[in-house]
């Protein structure tokens, strides 16, 4: 049989350790600021990830607030997708150049409709010409039961309205709503027509969100998953008309002819950042960095509720995927890593294997802002998670994740997490793991964390030592969770 070739190995977070190093450190004063892709920072290096159980606007709105990004998934329809990047985008900004309007003509039934399914507190008045005839708001609706009414009725009208010029200060803004008591300045050229809004609440949102992760004109960052399937092309052209920011593309296997030519066909349309994944080899990553792509996704079956290792035989440890691209890609673009984060100590793992940025599915699962209604079992709440490969999201739009048509088989399951509550909350405790792993090593930064990091190999003693052990937990913390 010749010389026998040996294996290589395969690691994993629960794998190795950290050791720690003088430090001089404070773990609050460590900058975690960092890279999603060539042209979006963050300044938290967490990103949801695009699962129907986790991310749609909410989950996207609460991360970005918080510094990260999210990344809606693409199970659903071309023009629901597109509506919950609008919702992001529209969320915040010290200026919306492009405000929802109503005309005169409208019933305030139709006006409240819109306002409840934008979420919003107010819409200017115009004409079919775009001029400014008014608003009407919340506050002109309060006493007025008859719903067939017409918006010109109720508004407020341009005569007396307080209107400003595109350009005005945030200063200047502010002293116009301090000294005429309104919150809405609509934006109007030399001709009166509408060209932007500023509101009061999206001005408060700034200094209640000081790290929120925002474009340069104030919105915050919001990423789009897109797939293989023939509708892709039509996909993105309408999430770019929706103002999105990256578009990923996300499939099960990265390294493929399919994925080559849907990179090279998006690569001609958008002009926005494009991401690519999933792989887990450096020659993937290299033949990916010749598409002009602007960050790669690491994984292939590290996830939770993912069986495609055990399904198909394939797959890379998690810790190893991430060294094998990070040395392929020799930061020429920043490396997303995809899954298999138990504990907010993988993610000090994974930043210092070589990722820039780590995606995250169950551990914000649990939360209110995700997907879904929690559910009650045995005097807990719980809230579904599954597997972009499970069947049930198969059928509802993923199966070409997985190359899969007809008969599914598939490469993951449905289970339930604990509810979590608010995930400012999550992500809080995460942040401070990852700040305290810093402070262990001595680094002030992520890049330094990844010069300083020194890993240790660890059995399953080893493991075992690491979690709490002989004893019973009677109360858990906020941050640790008993694996069953």
């Amino acid at each position: 049989m010749g010389k026998e070739r040996p294996f290589d190995l395969g690691l994993t977070f629960a794998d190795v350790l950290l050791a720690p190093g003088y430090s001089d450190v404070i773990p609050n004063d460590t900058n975690i600021d960092s890279k999603f892709s060539r042209n979006i920072n963050l300044f938290l290096p967490i990103v949801s990830s695009p699962m129907d159980t986790v991310t749609e606007d909410e989950m996207a709105i609460a991360v970005a607030l918080q510094g990260g990004l999210g990344i809606i998934h693409k199970n659903l329809s071309i023009e629901d997708q597109a509506t919950q990047v609008r919702k992001v985008k529209r969320f915040e900004s010290v200026l919306i150049p492009d405000p929802i309007t109503v005309v005169a003509s409208v019933t305030i039934r139709e006006v409240e409709e819109l306002m409840k399914y934008h979420n919003i507190s107010g819409v200017p008045v115009v004409d079919n010409k775009g001029q400014l005839k008014g608003i009407i708001t919340k506050s002109d609706l309060i006493f007025e039961d008859d719903k067939n009414k017409k918006v010109k009725e109720v508004m407020t009208v341009r005569g007396k309205l307080i209107t400003g010029k595109k350009g005005v200060s945030i200063e200047q803004v502010k002293e116009l709503f301090r000294k005429h008591k309104f919150e809405k300045l609509p934006l109007v050229n030399k001709n009166d027509k509408l060209v932007g809004l500023i509101t009061l609440r999206d001005i408060l949102k700034r200094k209640e969100f000081p790290r929120a992760n925002i474009d340069k004109e104030g919105r915050l960052y919001c990423g789009a998953a897109v797939g293989i399937s023939d509708d892709t092309p039509e996909r993105a052209r309408e999430l770019l008309s929706a103002g999105v920011d990256c578009l990923v593309v996300d499939t099960a296997h990265a390294h493929t002819k399919k994925v080559f030519d849907i990179t090279k066909m998006l690569r001609k349309i958008c002009d926005r950042d494009l991401v690519v994944g999933n792989i887990v080899t450096g020659e993937a990553a290299k033949d990916l960095l010749k598409f002009n792509v602007d960050a790669v996704k690491v994984g292939v079956g590290p996830g939770s509720i993912c069986t495609t290792r055990v399904i198909s035989g394939i797959g890379v440890p998690q810790l190893t995927a991430i060294r094998n691209v990070a040395e392929a890609v020799k930061g020429k673009v920043p490396i997303i890593a995809d899954g298999g984060i138990t504990f907010s100590g993988d993610i000090t793992k994974a930043l210092a294997g070589g990722a820039d940025s780590v995606m995250i599915g169950g551990l914000l699962a649990g939360s209110d802002e995700a997907p879904g209604d929690s559910i009650l079992l045995e005097g807990r709440r719980f809230k579904v998670y599954r597997g972009m490969g499970s069947v049930d999201a198969m059928e509802a739009g993923s199966k070409d994740r997985y190359f899969q048509t007809g008969k599914l088989v598939p490469e993951g399951v449905v289970s339930r997490v604990p509810y979590k509550g608010p995930v400012s909350e999550v992500l809080f405790q995460l942040e401070g793991g990852l700040r305290s792993g810093m402070g262990y090593v001595g680094a002030c930064s992520l890049q330094e964390l990844k010069k300083k990091a020194k890993f240790i190999q660890v059995t399953n003693a080893g493991l075992t030592e690491s979690h709490p052990h002989d004893i019973k937990i009677i109360k858990e913390p906020p941050n640790y969770e008993i694996i069953n």
